[in-house]
């Protein structure tokens, strides 16, 4: 039974690592069941086993795609000398992987359209805003910024690097565009946080 469930997740894993790959590159509406069975070798059933519809295949690709962000926008701040400047490093990382063609396609661009802006916003509260809630707690305990308004500005704090990163992914001049938002982002951190 271990073998067959192994041979399942494999499949599972497979057909988000292709569908991911074609969401990029073709986007959602230009990506068919088809093709991704074509590339994965597997039949029409082994994919519906796994996923209800091409739209539940998407939502498993952005999981993916999320998760990736959230593993390197961490590894980013790892040796910060504080919460703020990890914070300030994750940001600014996040800045990089907005120029990443595939968080472009599948998180920026395609997972609100597809998910819905309330489901895409779901997944955004309990990964990235969760994070930037617990470092603006923190500075409000160290005096660095009124209590009353942690809350507040973990919200602008992703509404602005959001907006950046979508900024960065519709521009003509990606690489002048990630330069712009990370000196934005260094001079927000100046001023609102003193970092």
């Amino acid at each position: 039974m271990d073998k067959r469930a192994e041979r399942g997740q494999a499949t599972r894993d497979q057909l988000v690592e292709i569908a991911t790959r074609l969401f990029a590159e073709r986007g959602f509406d230009g990506t068919s069941i088809e093709a991704i069975l074509e590339d994965a070798g597997v039949s029409r059933g082994s994919l519906y086993h796994h996923f209800a519809n091409k739209e539940a295949l998407f939502e498993a690709a952005f999981i993916a795609v999320e998760a990736r962000i959230g593993e390197d926008t961490a590894r980013a701040s790892v040796g910060a000398l504080d919460v703020i400047a990890g914070l300030r490093a994750g940001c600014l990382e996040w800045m990089r992987l907005a120029g990443d063609p595939v968080v472009q396609r599948v998180v920026l661009i395609d997972a609100p359209a597809v998910l819905g802006w309330e489901r895409w916003r779901q997944f955004e509260e309990a990964t990235a805003l969760g994070m930037i809630k617990l470092a603006m707690q923190t500075a409000a305990a160290e005096g660095r910024i009124p209590p009353e308004l942690s809350d507040v500005f973990a919200h602008m704090l992703l509404a602005t690097v959001n907006e950046f990163a979508l900024v960065i992914a519709r521009s003509d001049d990606q690489a002048a565009a990630q330069r712009t938002a990370q000196a934005a982002v260094d001079e927000l951190f100046a001023r609102l946080l003193g970092a």
